[in-house]
């Protein structure tokens, strides 16, 4: 091979890599322990300790993660009787990319297990049921689905 062959073969290297790299989204990585655990200051998903709560959307509120590469996240509000119970999403970048939509005013149906969060009691969601559709957050395990498959062994982090 001559120079100009190698030259354009490790140019051309260069720009999949980067490309491989801009496609996966900004929750490529994760930071911290091998869990994956922990962004946005939230606990971990329990998936024997999960529930079902119904009601009407209040909010959705911006919260920004502290220890995870996944940018901003998102914490929903629903009324489900006397109180309003809040729910964290996942990063806002996934919530962007997905065709089922949570506005106010929308009648949900969200599995979730209860965490903290600052002090407060949050649920971390696994999927948000809105009519017939589902937006699905978390597999089976409770391992987010935003991760992929390198987050391989994740265990519920958010």
């Amino acid at each position: 091979m001559n120079r100009l062959t190698r030259g354009l073969v490790a140019l051309l290297s260069v720009l999949v890599l980067t490309a491989m790299v801009a496609m996966a989204g900004p929750g490529w990585q994760c930071k911290g322990s091998a869990s994956c655990g922990g962004c946005a200051g939230i606990g971990s998903y329990d998936s024997a300790k999960s529930d079902v709560v119904s009601g009407q959307v209040v909010s959705l509120e911006p919260v920004d993660s502290q220890r995870c590469s996944t940018g901003q996240g998102v914490i929903l509000k629903v009324n489900s009787g006397n109180a309003a119970t809040a729910f964290y999403l996942g990063p806002q970048w996934y919530l962007d990319r997905q065709t089922v939509k949570i506005a106010v005013g929308d009648t949900v149906e969200i599995k979730g297990s209860k965490t903290a969060l600052n002090d407060d009691n949050v649920y971390i969601a696994a999927e948000v049921k809105k009519g017939s559709e589902i937006l699905k957050l978390r597999d089976e395990n409770g391992a987010p689905v935003w991760m992929g498959p390198q987050c391989g062994g994740c265990k519920g982090g958010v």
